[in-house]
């Protein structure tokens, strides 16, 4: 899980009515913690998830999980540049990425100093190596949200949200 202030997140995004699609949500993880079946989700809100989007959620209640331990504030772990590769499969998310040191199974918010987007990405491979100014290796989708395929290295901050 991504901790409890994801959990507060998602329940102000929620309301009665829906919530809003981050980056990186699954219909599986929303399911899990709304306590409704993928099914009825996905029969509520056909097509593809898309970041922005607003979900119905039929009949949920967000869901408190014993995995929500709390994590101290939101503060910046690392600073440096960012690139991205192909990435490594999780099936809990396309937004993966690489770190040197963090342990695998870490949520982590990647900022791109530039453009002010950010991006959560799951820790599930190593790296980058060789170039000790560049912190994170994004997958390819995580990227994209953040704006920097066409720019191929962007300055960014980490804050961690989670560790496993």
């Amino acid at each position: 899980m991504r901790g409890w202030m994801l959990g507060l997140a998602l329940l102000a995004s929620a309301g009665a009515q829906g919530y809003t699609v981050q980056p990186g949500d699954t219909f599986w993880e929303l399911a899990q913690r709304y306590g409704v079946a993928v099914a009825a989700l996905q029969a509520a809100n056909p097509g593809e998830l898309r970041a922005g989007q607003v979900l119905q959620l039929p009949g949920a209640a967000p869901r408190a999980s014993a995995d929500d331990a709390p994590v101290p504030a939101a503060t910046v772990f690392q600073r440096g540049q960012a690139v991205y590769y192909g990435g490594r499969r999780d099936a809990r998310t396309v937004m993966t990425a690489a770190h040197l040191s963090l342990p695998m199974g870490t949520w982590v918010r990647v900022v791109h100093q530039r453009s002010g987007r950010s991006v959560d990405v799951l820790i599930n491979d190593r790296g980058p190596f060789g170039i000790p100014s560049r912190i994170i290796d994004l997958s390819d989708d995580a990227a994209r949200v953040l704006g920097i395929l066409s720019e191929g290295i962007a300055p960014v901050t980490l804050t961690i949200l989670s560790r496993p």
